[in-house]
């Protein structure tokens, strides 16, 4: 039995109370027992041989009504919330109302739900027709990328004056106020000129010196910079230049080609395979930014009650955005202490950074369930077993790790969200 009150003064807010049935209660408590029985001693008994009537006798059932609770709550608060038909969102604050031994228990949970969304037009959508021509240029653009990446540095002669793209070869040592501060010196240092790898200013003075020359360097550190006892102070780098590269570019030809593709054997083919990649790659590009064009429609022509998304809704999300690209980090090596060192943010820092779109983010989410419902979508059996097997695969898991680490619910909530998308997608026209 459950009991939803909607709060008086807080739109999106309620207290759920629900009962956990005195049969459920004795279920969880024996579980418990179970988990614990091993690790009882009680004069006389053999560990593991104590019955539970002399453990309750001994110590009361109390002792075990937490880890009972961490046992029966979850479905019992799944259950309540589908009784009392409400949806909520983010983590509900639930607190035990009665707990008498030899009875149902009654708890209560302050929840937040989701707010209702009024759907518009979300079929039949007419939007801008993507732009796939690839031009000319965009073909010579590419192959100038290419060149580039087969440029080589060669070093020049000290009569030349360094330039923009050049890369320096340098000694360096700075200070401020006449003390040298730690990182601020370094030898035999490689630096591109103009990719803004030093604070603004420094890569800047170096231009239009040679190979040989010292350059005092005058730059003021940012007020941001993340060394706070340096942050937007006047330092004095004291540089010596050693020698100077300047990118030499392979000659456009039939060699050049061979060298970028062992499939091609002239300049020509090369542009012509070139053309044809960039034109899978704009085509599809394309598709995505229809696609997304699409779903924005869709979801500017909804609205949400209140015209607010709840806090509890926004924080979820930016934790969720948060835990998985830390999560990313970690499978490249990259810790959650090792990142937060490196980058010099803070968790308030990579929170603020993910709050932007936050709501954009939720409100599609909401939009999009509102239009599952609305168009009944339900996947079957057959597609979640199909998922399950793609994941697998994806991963390199048995389909049974997958289906014991993801509920069939959330399995059935991505798969029916991708199915809206290309419903609204595949509906929508080109104009």
């Amino acid at each position: 039995m459950s009991k939803w009150t909607p709060a008086a003064d807080e739109k999106n807010q309620g207290t759920l109370e629900f009962e956990i049935s005195r049969a459920t209660v004795e279920e969880g408590l024996d579980k418990a027992f179970q988990r614990n029985k091993n690790q009882v001693s009680i004069p006389g008994f053999r560990k593991g041989k104590v019955t539970k009537q002399l453990f309750f006798q001994k110590f009361g059932e109390e002792a075990l009504y937490q880890e009972a609770m961490d046992i029966v709550l979850p479905a019992a608060y799944e259950a309540a919330v589908d009784e009392a038909g409400v949806t909520p969102v983010g983590r509900p604050n639930i607190e035990p109302v009665s707990m008498n031994k030899g009875e149902a228990w009654t708890l209560k949970a302050e929840i937040t739900t989701a707010p209702e969304v009024k759907l518009g037009d979300y079929l039949n959508l007419e939007v801008a027709a993507q732009d796939e021509e690839v031009t000319d240029a965009d073909v010579d653009a590419e192959i100038k990328r290419l060149q580039e990446g087969q440029a080589e540095l060669v070093l020049q002669e000290e009569s030349v004056k360094a330039e923009n793209g050049d890369t320096v070869v340098i000694d360096f040592d700075g200070s401020v106020d006449g003390e040298h501060f730690d990182g601020g010196q370094a030898n035999d240092f490689s630096l591109a000129l103009g990719s803004g790898q030093f604070i603004p200013g420094f890569e800047e003075q170096l231009v239009g010196h040679t190979a040989g020359e010292d350059v005092n360097v005058n730059v003021t550190f940012p007020e941001d910079y993340q060394a706070a006892d340096l942050a937007g102070k006047e330092a004095l780098f004291e540089v010596k230049i050693h020698e100077l590269k300047r990118k030499e570019l392979p000659e456009l030809d039939d060699e050049f080609a061979k060298d970028v593709d062992e499939e091609v054997e002239t300049l020509a083919e090369l542009k012509e395979k070139t053309a044809k990649k960039l034109a899978e790659t704009k085509a599809e590009s394309a598709k995505e930014a229809f696609e997304d064009a699409v779903i924005t429609k869709a979801v500017d022509n909804a609205s949400i009650d209140g015209d607010k998304i709840p806090d509890a809704m926004i924080d979820e999300d930016v934790h969720r955005q948060i835990d998985q690209y830390l999560g990313q980090l970690q499978q490249q090596g990259i810790s959650r202490e090792m990142f937060f060192q490196i980058s010099g943010q803070t968790e308030d820092d990579l929170h603020k950074q993910f709050e932007d779109g936050a709501a954009t983010r939720v409100k599609t989410s909401l939009v999009l369930e509102a239009i599952v419902k609305a168009e009944g979508i339900e996947p079957s059996e057959e597609q979640v077993t199909e998922e399950i097997n793609n994941l697998a695969s994806q991963y390199n898991m048995d389909a049974a790790q997958v289906r014991a680490t993801l509920s069939d619910s959330l399995l059935k909530h991505d798969i029916a969200m991708r199915e809206v998308i290309k419903k609204v997608t595949d509906s929508a026209k080109a104009v």
